[in-house]
């Protein structure tokens, strides 16, 4: 993101900062383990500081609601059933209908059910890659279409365990910008977690951002102006191993077991809400050396990566 010109900066206490700017405040926290940013085009510093809570505080909720990490929550409920069945609520629901639509559209390929996968590929420095064996195994407790859904409850046979990685950041772009937006309507914010955006009400003269170039991290490789809209990008510039001189990314095709070959570095997409920007980055990424293909089919404004 592009936000210069440092001044004074507000700390109202360990978790949030609030700074301001020429064209009115920059909001910061850090939340599903990434650092969330909230530009606000508004001249009060107490109007900023409560737009910037409304963020905040969704951004936990949501965290503490669908993280797989957090022993206790829903998630790990449903990850933990041993093939009993979970209840759930709308919202949980909502996901997960959503969910079943990109593993639909996707053929397979995006599944959130493929966390035993994502369990076994360890990306942390590790220099080695699970053996055949244990991919076959694990395979076996992969696979969407293996659970059942009914209005109040999740039913997953034992072995299976899901992760909202993928759509729940997105989710929660969307929801705090939705929030801010419907609370605020004549000002202008731009909601970024993570490098996930949101630009729910039109600024006239748009918001600056930077894509990061996955070759040069702390580079932004273009600058793009929003005005309204979301952005999202998915990639494997930060999450991956190197073994025997072949780069596998964190990204793992849930068919075969392994990362995606000749996947790009980072896609991302321009649309009109964060969770769609989210789905087809991450579908584009699933296509291999088919990404921009299928981005051209969709109709979408993108940039492709590539090592």
């Amino acid at each position: 993101m592009s936000a210069n010109l440092s001044r004074s900066e507000t700390k109202t206490d360990s978790d949030i900062s609030l700074q301001p700017r020429t064209w009115g405040f920059l909001g910061t926290f850090k939340a599903m383990a990434s650092p969330c940013e909230v530009l606000m085009a508004v001249p009060d510093e107490h109007v900023a500081m409560q737009m910037l809570q409304v963020a905040y505080q969704e951004a936990k909720r949501i965290e503490q609601k669908f993280s797989r990490f957090i022993k206790g929550n829903l998630i790990w409920q449903i990850n933990h059933a041993n093939g009993t069945a979970i209840p759930i609520d709308a919202e949980t629901l909502h996901l997960l209908h959503f969910a079943q639509q990109c593993y639909q559209l996707s053929d397979g390929a995006f599944d959130i059910s493929a966390c035993p996968l994502m369990t076994l590929w360890r990306f942390d420095g590790q220099k080695t890659i699970p053996n055949q064996r244990d991919i076959n195994q694990t395979l076996q407790h992969v696979g969407l279409n293996n659970i059942s859904l009914s209005q109040t409850h999740i039913h997953m046979p034992v072995g299976m365990s899901v992760d909202f990685g993928g759509i729940g950041k997105e989710y929660a772009v969307d929801k705090a910008a939705q929030m801010i937006a419907q609370r605020w309507p004549n000002h202008s914010v731009l909601v970024n977690f993570g490098g996930d955006i949101a630009c729910p009400i039109t600024k006239s003269d748009g918001w600056q951002v930077g894509i990061e170039n996955p070759q040069k991290l702390d580079n932004a490789a273009a600058l793009l102006t929003i005005r309204q809209g979301a952005l999202a990008t998915s990639g494997t510039t930060r999450r991956y191993i190197e073994v025997d001189g072949k780069r596998y990314g964190h990204i793992i095709n849930p068919t075969t077991g392994y990362p995606i070959e000749q996947a790009p570095l980072s896609v991302t997409v321009l649309a009109p809400n964060c969770v769609m920007a989210g789905m087809l980055a991450t579908m584009a990424m699933l296509k291999g050396p088919e990404a921009e293909a299928f981005l051209q089919q969709q109709g979408v404004d993108f940039k492709v990566f590539r090592g």
